[in-house]
């Protein structure tokens, strides 16, 4: 029977990976913050018991972020690769998508819940769109040289990020089965 205290320690370590996954949505490493306080918590939480996590369930855990890793970064790299973007729109696209999506999670969807996650995706899709749309102009290439990159851009971002959490999305399935079951 799990003590009071392990209970707790279960809760925080699934709210702790709830919270890193949403980090996912402005581009941050959410994924891996989740598997750092999964490989914790089966070093210093119970060995044995109701809400034990082993070595195994972190290693899943690992191995679910680093797809949803790969998934990110292929679907933004083809993408934009295959439209022609140097690294300098790539290097753009990146920080127009950061600030795409703190902006679209802080203003959000006026739709409770998920209007600020679909915001964000949203947003910061548009973000890397405009970022690589800059620097092709910039660059001085013209409107139609410019929009199959920006188009790419946006794609890739937002199909990048929607793997990425859907492996985040497993990684919290994950913690959870394992702290219940």
């Amino acid at each position: 029977m799990a003590t009071s205290l392990e209970i707790v320690w279960a809760i925080v370590l699934f709210v702790v990976c709830a919270a890193a996954w949403a980090l996912n949505l402005i581009a941050l490493p959410g994924n891996w913050i989740a598997v750092v306080a999964v490989a914790l918590y089966a070093w210093l939480g119970p060995a044995e018991g109701r809400v034990a996590i082993g070595w195994p369930v972190a290693a899943a855990a690992f191995g679910f972020a680093a797809v949803g890793e790969a998934l990110e970064f292929l679907a933004a790299a083809l993408g934009a690769q295959r439209a022609g973007a140097s690294r300098r729109t790539t290097l753009y696209a990146l920080v127009g998508s950061m600030v795409g999506a703190v902006l679209g999670a802080v203003f959000g969807l006026p739709i409770p819940v998920v209007g600020p996650i679909i915001a964000a995706l949203l947003f910061g899709a548009l973000g890397a769109m405009g970022g690589a749309l800059y620097a092709e102009w910039t660059d001085g290439r013209s409107w139609q040289e410019s929009w199959p990159v920006a188009h790419a851009a946006f794609w890739g971002r937002l199909l990048g990020t929607a793997g990425k959490i859907a492996a985040g999305l497993l990684v919290i399935l994950l913690v959870l089965l394992a702290l219940v079951f």
